[in-house]
C-alpha cells in the first residue's frame, strides 16, 4: 500500500480558515490551526500538495493518526484524547469528560414550519455522541465502540430513549448540544444531552437514553468486559438532564388499534454502520400514523421509546398507533361526541371556569399516543420498539436573536 502525506496552502484572503469559540484559551489554538493546517486525502486545485512516498503514516496537527490507501481516505480518528475540535466546533466539558458542540441548524434540517424536525434532532443527538467518543481518543474502527469493545466484537445498542421539548430551533439558529455519560447498572451505560441556545443559554430540548452491549456476530446482549469498563468508567459522571422518580411503563398495543400502517420496509439507506435499522427510521414510522389534524395544529413535547429488538433489511414492519381518550378535545372527532362528554363534566373546578371555560381549558391539556412498531409475521418476539408520544397546541416561534 502506498501512503502519502499532504500539506496543502492557499491565500487567507481567497480562502480564510475560521474556527470560534466562546470559550477560553481557544484563541492560541485558532492561531495554531490558522497558521499550519495539515490534512489526508486527495485533493485538486487551487490547493498546493506536496506528496511524500515510502510514508507509513502520517500525523495532523491536531495529533490525529491515519494512512491513506490507493483507493482514498480514511478518516483521522484521534489517537489520544482531545480538548478542541475546530472542524466539529466541539469542545471538552464537565472537567475534562464531558462534550460541548456549537451547531447552526440548516435549511435541509428544518420542515415547513422552519423549525427543527425531531428526526433532524434526533440525528443531532446521534452525532454529538459519537463525536464525544471521537474526542476521547477511545474510538476503534465500529459505529462508537471502543479498542476494548472491538477486541471483543462488541457493538452499542440503545435500550431506552427520552427526549423532552419545550421549544424547536428555527433555521439559522445556533444551538449549543452538551453530551455526557454515566453508568446504568452493573452492564450499561446512560447518555443524556441538553439543547440550549447559545445567544441566550435558553434550554430547547433535554434527552437521556440507556445503552447496552450486543455481540456483533451473535446479535446477543453481553456483559461489560472488565477492559471496556476500565476504558468508559472515568468518563462516568452524576448528572441527570432529565429526573425521573420512576419509569413509566409502555403498554404492549394489540392488533385492534385505532391506526395502522402495514407493509413497511426498510430501504438499503436506512440501515446504519452496524447493519441494521437506524433508530431515527422507527421515529419516522411511528409518526406517520399521528393523524393530520393532530399534526397540524400540535408539536411533539416528548417521546420515550423502548427497543426490544432488532430490525433488519429483509423484515416487514407493521406502525400501530394508540390515542387516549383526551384526542376527542383536539379535533380528530366529530364535535357532537365531544359536546356529549363535556355534558358530563362537573363545572366544580375554578381552574376551568376562570380558564375560559370547559372546552379551552381541556384543549391545553396535551394527548398521548401509544406506539408499537413489529414485524410482520412473527409470533414470538415480534416487537422492535414500544413507544409514547406526547403532543401540545402549537406556540408562537420564538424570534431570532438580535
Amino acid at each position: 500500500m502506498r501512503t502519502m502525506a499532504a500539506t496543502f496552502s492557499y491565500p487567507a484572503s481567497t480562502y480564510p480558515v475560521r474556527c470560534c469559540s466562546m470559550r477560553e484559551n481557544h484563541d492560541q489554538l485558532k492561531q495554531q490551526v490558522n497558521n499550519s493546517i495539515r490534512t489526508n486525502g486527495s485533493f485538486r486545485s487551487p490547493f498546493k500538495v506536496e506528496s511524500h512516498s515510502q510514508t507509513a503514516s502520517t500525523t495532523t496537527t491536531l495529533g490525529q493518526a491515519a494512512t491513506i490507501g490507493e483507493n482514498g481516505l480514511r478518516q483521522n480518528i484521534p489517537t489520544k484524547k482531545q480538548l478542541v475540535d475546530p472542524h466539529r466546533q466541539g469542545l471538552i466539558i464537565e472537567g475534562g469528560v464531558g462534550y460541548r458542540q456549537t451547531v447552526v441548524i440548516r435549511s435541509y434540517e428544518v420542515g415547513a414550519d422552519k423549525t427543527a424536525t425531531l428526526e433532524s434532532i434526533l440525528n443531532l443527538l446521534q452525532e454529538t455522541a459519537l463525536n464525544h467518543v471521537w474526542m476521547s481518543g477511545l474510538l476503534g474502527d465500529g459505529f462508537g465502540a471502543t479498542h476494548g469493545m472491538v477486541r471483543n466484537d462488541l457493538i452499542w445498542v440503545v435500550s431506552r430513549m427520552q427526549v423532552l421539548i419545550d421549544y424547536y430551533p428555527i433555521w439559522g439558529e445556533v444551538v449549543e448540544i452538551d453530551t455526557w455519560v454515566g453508568g446504568s447498572g452493573k452492564n450499561g451505560m446512560q447518555r443524556d444531552w441538553l439543547i440550549r441556545s447559545q445567544a441566550t443559554g435558553h434550554i430547547f430540548a433535554r434527552a437521556t437514553s440507556t445503552w447496552v452491549m450486543m455481540n456483533r456476530k451473535t446479535r446477543r446482549l453481553s456483559k461489560m468486559p472488565e477492559e471496556v469498563r476500565a476504558e468508559v468508567s472515568p468518563w462516568f459522571i452524576e448528572k441527570q438532564a432529565i429526573k425521573e422518580d420512576a419509569q413509566e411503563k409502555i403498554v404492549k398495543l394489540d392488533k385492534e388499534a385505532k391506526y395502522m400502517n402495514s407493509d413497511l420496509k426498510p430501504k438499503r439507506s436506512d440501515l446504519d454502520m452496524n447493519q441494521h435499522v437506524n433508530n431515527v427510521k422507527y421515529v419516522r414510522w411511528m409518526l406517520e400514523t399521528i393523524p393530520d389534524q393532530i399534526l397540524e395544529g400540535h408539536q411533539l413535547s416528548g417521546i420515550t421509546l423502548e427497543y426490544r429488538r432488532e430490525c433488519g433489511s429483509s423484515d416487514i414492519v407493521q406502525s400501530l398507533c394508540e390515542p387516549e381518550v383526551d384526542e376527542i378535545l383536539h379535533g380528530v372527532v366529530e364535535t357532537d361526541y365531544c359536546t356529549n362528554l363535556l355534558n358530563g363534566l362537573s363545572l366544580a373546578s375554578s381552574n376551568i371556569i376562570n380558564g375560559g371555560g370547559v372546552l379551552t381549558s381541556l384543549e391545553q391539556r396535551p394527548i398521548r399516543y401509544t406506539h408499537l412498531l413489529k414485524i410482520k409475521g412473527e409470533k414470538q418476539r415480534d416487537e422492535i420498539v414500544r413507544g409514547m408520544t406526547t403532543w401540545k397546541r402549537k406556540i408562537a416561534t420564538m424570534p431570532f436573536s438580535t
